[in-house]
């Protein structure tokens, strides 16, 4: 079988960042997928499933809120390997784009200190597995670390 484009993707010189994974037409649409990487693949932990799916949660709820981008969001949700995420949104866009949809979206999770949306057994088929402080912390690393002063290195996957 052919690799899929992720797997073509230089984990060994990736570093955090918000990268265009890829770019897929839907009819005359087309749907960007961003590579929303947290951690440094390889080289430091992994997040837990319980931050990542408090993560989830709160970025699903700010995203699909957002005044600009709600009825674009298509999908937010973990990487397997738990160093990050993938954003999918309908059009056309560079990671440039959604730098200041990103810091508020991080800002927003790095301030929240109210109940998880969700995190019900109604709502939720795991609402148990959460850490909203563990959450926190990660979204203050991921702004201090890499939105607020991000450029190429971290806008476009290493060659």
């Amino acid at each position: 079988m052919e690799k899929i484009t992720s797997f073509t993707i230089d984990h060994i010189k990736l570093q955090p960042g918000v990268y265009v994974s890829r770019k897929d037409k839907v009819g005359e649409s087309t749907i960007t997928t961003f590579d929303l990487r947290m951690t440094s693949p390889n080289e430091e932990p992994v997040m837990n499933t319980a931050e990542m799916h408090t993560i989830e949660h709160l970025a699903a709820t700010f995203l699909r809120n957002h005044s600009e981008f709600g009825e674009k969001t298509i999908y937010f949700g973990p990487m397997g390997c738990r160093t990050g995420f993938y954003l999918l949104l309908a059009g056309e866009y560079e990671s440039k784009d959604i730098v200041p949809l990103m810091t508020a979206l991080f800002e927003f999770i790095r301030d929240y200190r109210d109940e998880v949306p969700g995190a019900s057994a109604k709502d939720c088929g795991n609402y148990l597995d959460m850490n909203l402080g563990m959450a926190n912390y990660l979204a203050k690393r991921y702004l201090d670390n890499v939105l607020y002063q991000i450029d190429e290195t971290r806008l476009v996957y290493p060659v």
